[in-house]
């Protein structure tokens, strides 16, 4: 795991906040890969054999480094004081990963070379990517868990469409037919979870429905304008994050006193203050560990990797929602999760 980098062809690349999410809707190049914001190999091949312990100790870092940030920002969230900070969260994450890609550029790592490109140019991703990272955030504070996570399902058919309206692209029929039971599913889910049954039972309010769609609306173009800049500025998916999130990050600044509300900070508990620190470091785990498993095991390992996170935060956000086995929603979740695998 600590073994110099070695890049690899290049896959899209998202922020880990939202985490986690697009790597499941797979319908771009390279067989269909549109996971955001996480960091993949650069061009050049890779010349070491890939170690396979290596390979399943990425895996297992990346699995937990995406559970752990859901539920951290979750528990952030649900203080009231933190709830409508979300643009000065977002602009830690961008600032992060900037960081995270800062360090893997040095020498001593050496994963990619950073190249420039006008901010004119990137300033219409880095908006794409701010908006990619603060819907799905609201969404996950006025929602369950288990209906985020879920509903992140539907990134795989929305993206799928504007693939085919911008670039005439078409998927497979068989990949069309398998899309069907995962929208089925998240309509179901969207329907129940929303349905008050217990005081004691987390559902989902309408805003967070509302957030959740047009969070997928802005991740599914990101995913795809990502592909397209790639290609326009001949970058790698690295080289390109790492010039747009100090970008995004900056674009918040100007936002941040207009539309956040700030917790009094004199009496934020030490251990907000390390939750805080722990989202921070899931994300740049997270970047680091999505490079390494593309690079050695390639993009369809990734993509079990991806329904695996999917299933876990589904099962663990039911476990902590305090529902029932027999609830009419986890049919609609058992439908969707069936979807994605197939």
């Amino acid at each position: 795991m600590g073994t110099p980098c070695e890049p690899a062809s290049p896959e899209p690349i998202r922020d880990p906040v939202c985490e986690e999410e697009q790597l499941d809707s797979r319908v771009c190049q390279d067989g269909g890969s549109a996971k955001t914001g996480l960091l993949v190999p650069s061009e050049q091949p890779d010349t070491n054999p890939p170690s396979f312990v290596a390979a399943v100790g990425w895996m297992a870092v990346n699995t937990l480094a995406t559970v752990g940030i859901v539920f951290t920002n979750k528990a952030i969230f649900s203080d009231p004081s933190w709830k409508l900070c979300q643009l000065t969260f977002a602009s830690f994450h961008f600032s992060v990963t900037w960081a995270t890609l800062f360090v893997l550029s040095r020498p001593h790592f050496t994963c990619f070379t950073p190249r420039r490109a006008s901010i004119q140019h990137l300033l219409p991703l880095a908006i794409a990517m701010c908006l990619n990272v603060i819907l799905p955030n609201l969404s996950l504070v006025f929602s369950s868990v288990t209906f985020y996570q879920v509903a992140r399902i539907l990134l795989t058919p929305v993206v799928a469409l504007m693939n085919f309206v911008l670039h005439g692209a078409i998927l497979p029929p068989i990949a069309i037919a398998a899309l069907v039971p995962a929208c089925l599913g998240v309509g179901m889910v969207s329907y129940y979870d929303s349905i008050p049954t217990d005081s004691t039972i987390q559902t989902t309010s309408s805003l967070g429905i509302a957030f959740a769609f047009t969070g997928i609306f802005a991740s599914s173009l990101y995913t795809v304008w990502i592909a397209s800049f790639r290609s326009k500025l001949q970058m790698s998916s690295m080289q390109l994050l790492y010039n747009q999130a100090p970008i995004a990050s900056f674009l918040l600044l100007y936002a941040i006193p207009f539309l956040d509300t700030f917790p009094d900070w004199v009496h934020v508990s030490t251990n907000m203050w390390f939750m805080i620190a722990l989202s921070g470091v899931f994300a740049s785990l997270i970047n680091i560990s999505q490079f390494f498993i593309v690079a050695q095991t390639g993009p369809v390992s990734s993509t079990v990797v991806g329904h695996l996170k999917t299933c876990t935060i589904v099962a663990m956000g039911w476990m902590v929602s305090g529902r029932a086995i027999g609830d009419r929603a986890m049919i609609g979740v058992l439908v969707a999760v069936a979807g994605i695998i197939a």
